[in-house]
């Protein structure tokens, strides 16, 4: 098993990761082979990601197709993706079955069953798997899509489960669909950088029972790592940590 290089462009699945059932090769391979056709690779970083062990793997989610552009990578990469989804995807004709079949884990917002998903992804690291989430939860509400403040269960699972979180950075999916855009699906092929980063250090916060405001501060940590990876990527100074909260309170006070 070799190590692949910072700027490793796999166009097979990197050697000595995760064995897979051949239907889950069979829809990773649709998925890959529609992200070629829409996607000009500029990967990076991947030596990042471990071949073998459990891992967070974070994301920075700006676009509807994101997901998928980080599923090629994470598969090529050697590793079996298995993403926090929206319950309410699962629940799509033909799509979730097969996307459920695939160790896909569903969450419902703001219930009692996101607890439940959390657990799972307890054990799905218990079993040296990777799973993947976004910290946020949702597509950024921060205007210029950059990373927005996140959810502290992210912080929870990392504290508890002791696995790294690797930041994975990506930039271009816009190019692809943006829901801000009439027509929203633009075919062809453009330019996508996705790059895994160093795992977040959380020392700081390890070895201790977490209080509330560790568990944001953990948070923070994590997004401001995505955010200055992106940064590099996209060339331009970010911003702070967007609000979304504090926004909605700003709003409130102007229209007032």
């Amino acid at each position: 098993m070799t190590e692949p290089r910072p700027e490793a462009q796999y166009t097979f699945r990197r050697r000595g990761g995760d064995a897979l059932r051949p239907d889950v090769r069979i829809y990773a391979n649709i998925v890959k082979g529609g992200m070629l056709g829409l996607s000009r690779r500029n990967w990076s970083g991947m030596e990042h990601i471990p071949l073998k062990g459990p891992a967070i793997l974070v994301w920075n989610h700006y676009s509807d197709i994101d997901p998928l552009l980080v599923v090629h990578y994470v598969y090529n990469a050697g590793r079996h993706p298995r993403f926090l989804l929206k319950e309410s995807i699962l629940r799509i004709p033909l799509v979730g079955p097969l996307v459920r079949s695939t160790g896909q884990i569903p969450v419902k917002r703001g219930s009692a069953e996101a607890a439940d998903s959390l657990r799972t992804l307890e054990r799905e690291l218990a079993q040296g798997h990777v799973v993947i989430m976004s910290p946020e939860g949702t597509v950024t509400k921060e205007p210029d899509r950059w990373p927005m403040r996140g959810k502290t269960g992210i912080a929870r699972l990392a504290l508890e489960s002791g696995a790294p979180v690797i930041p994975i950075v990506q930039w271009g999916a816009l190019g692809i669909h943006d829901r801000k855009r009439d027509p929203k699906f633009k075919l062809g092929r453009k330019p996508v950088t996705v790059r895994a980063l160093p795992p977040v250090d959380l020392s700081p916060w390890q070895d201790k029972e977490p209080t509330r405001e560790d568990l944001a501060a953990v948070t923070d940590r994590i997004m401001e790592d995505l955010r200055a990876g992106l940064a590099e990527i996209r060339g331009q100074e970010a911003p702070p940590l967007f609000d979304p909260r504090q926004h909605r309170s700003d709003e409130s006070e102007s229209s007032e």
